[in-house]
């Protein structure tokens, strides 16, 4: 897949549209890879010019501030702010809610000032600006449930992009008892991800994958790689791997355009 670099874009004299942050799990975890590449095959279908940092993208020190730990969270966002800011990178698109919550809310006030999209309203935006289709013919009646990431609902209130581009996949679309404002956490986000959780009779992933069965639904969507993660290891958990797919919006928008 042809995916440039900013440092190679600045060697020809050239400034993309659009930053393209991958994130931690866009480049290391296996299953987020796949919704990496899947957006990155929507963006060149609708010929964005975007670049990506390559070897110069850090952690966006999102989970260490959550952890508590607010110095190396300042190290971190002090260290991108002054790359992308060399590049004068005026426009992020992430595919994870937790980068975009933290450019788009956290970095402001260190100097890190972007417009900043949640890969969703990206494409959307694309939608709008008639540059992207999207193709009913591969999902159309599929019964699909989305689950809302806590850092683009409530955190940041995206809640009717990521259902209006499900809408326009053709498919029959359930809500789950809890959503939007009432959705419940994945049990992935404030660095849960990366510890165990504490005792108690019940883990929230699985806890939130009943309530998407409660929608007997053919795929579970979502828009954050760390909810995929979770959500998988729930429907794992309670043997539906065989019926229920978990997938990013981005997938399912390269799927049914057959990308």
């Amino acid at each position: 897949m042809n995916v440039p670099t900013m440092a190679d874009m600045m060697a020809q004299g050239k400034q993309p549209e659009v930053l393209f942050w991958v994130g931690a799990a866009g480049s290391y975890d296996d299953r987020a890879k796949k919704i990496t590449r899947a957006f990155v095959k929507i963006l060149h279908q609708a010929k964005v010019d975007f670049a990506v940092l390559g070897t110069e993208e850090s952690s966006t020190g999102d989970a260490a501030k959550r952890a508590g730990n607010e110095f190396l969270f300042q190290m971190q966002a002090m260290t991108n702010i002054e790359i992308l800011n060399a590049y004068e990178v005026k426009t992020i698109v992430t595919c994870d809610p937790h980068s975009f919550n933290t450019f788009k809310n956290e970095y402001p006030e260190l100097g890190g000032v972007y417009e900043v999209y949640h890969h969703t309203q990206y494409i959307n935006k694309l939608i709008t600006e008639d540059r992207l289709t999207i193709d009913q013919g591969n999902l159309k009646q599929k019964r699909v449930t989305y689950h809302d990431p806590c850092y683009l609902g409530r955190a940041n209130e995206v809640y009717e992009t990521p259902r209006a581009l499900i809408r326009k996949l053709g498919v029959k679309m359930k809500e789950m008892k809890r959503h939007k404002s009432t959705a419940l956490c994945c049990g992935a986000g404030g660095a849960q991800m990366f510890k165990e959780p504490e005792k108690g009779d019940k883990d929230v992933n699985v806890l939130r994958t009943e309530d998407a069965l409660e929608t007997n639904p053919q795929i579970i969507a979502t828009g954050c790689p760390y909810c995929n993660t979770m959500m998988t290891d729930g429907v794992k958990f309670k043997e539906k791997e065989q019926q229920i797919a978990v997938k990013d919006i981005a997938e399912l928008i390269a799927e049914a355009n057959n990308l």
